[in-house]
């Protein structure tokens, strides 16, 4: 674990560890992954290795945001999940848009003021791993008791879409490890070092998404 102020060089930090581990200690580029939280970085991340270590070396490391990588996971797994190929992503304005629907259809009448608030609800539920049914029994009054019902109905209409939201990219292979140990265990094998950048942003899911992947046998360098 890095703790360091902004500009100090810590993602420097993760580029030369990376460089480390395939120059030195001679581990495939395709067994180690470095994850951070925006395109942007990812991308900048990536040209600093490139840099500093030979290309050919470099063959199959992940260099990606958070989501991408739970969206490869997803990819790969996806008949584990009991989705289909070329399963769609919803952004957030598909999301809206259905939400609004749903709402529309189970009475609520004042669903252009509600809306982003049951999005945001929803959002925040599913980054905290907490289901529809664990959300309708633990909701604190009725108007949480109506934005579960609606939570369980955009999950259903999801899965029918065969499509995914932003929030699922992490949530969906969480619980695929939690529920398969034997694709876990493959995913461990796979990624033997993860590297994480601006690991104090990382939320529950993510979080729970890195103690998974790391298990017992992996490598953890966290700057934050």
């Amino acid at each position: 674990l890095v703790l360091a102020g902004a500009g100090s060089g810590k993602t420097s930090v993760i580029t030369r560890k990376i460089a480390f581990l395939i120059e030195q200690l001679g581990i495939p580029g395709r067994h180690i992954a470095a994850v951070t939280f925006t395109n942007k970085a990812a991308r900048e991340m990536k040209e600093r290795v490139g840099r500093i270590i030979d290309r050919k070396l470099t063959r199959g490391l992940t260099v990606s945001t958070f989501h991408n990588l739970g969206l490869n996971i997803i990819r790969e797994e996806h008949d584990h999940l009991g989705y289909h190929p070329g399963f769609s992503i919803f952004d957030a304005e598909d999301a809206k848009a259905l939400i609004q629907d749903l709402m529309l259809t189970h009475g609520s009448t004042d669903a252009g003021d509600e809306l982003n608030p049951v999005q945001m609800t929803i959002s925040s539920w599913k980054n905290a791993m907490r289901a529809p049914a664990e959300a309708l029994s633990k909701a604190a009054d009725e108007r949480e008791q109506r934005i579960a019902i609606i939570y369980d109905y955009y999950n259903e209409y999801l899965k029918a879409y065969n499509a995914v939201d932003f929030d699922d990219l992490i949530l969906l292979p969480v619980m695929l490890f939690r529920q398969h140990p034997d694709v876990l265990a493959k995913w461990q094998r796979k990624i033997r070092y993860m590297l994480v950048d601006e690991y104090q942003d990382t939320n529950a899911t993510q979080y729970d998404l890195l103690k998974l992947l790391v298990g017992d046998g992996a490598r953890l360098t966290a700057v934050g």
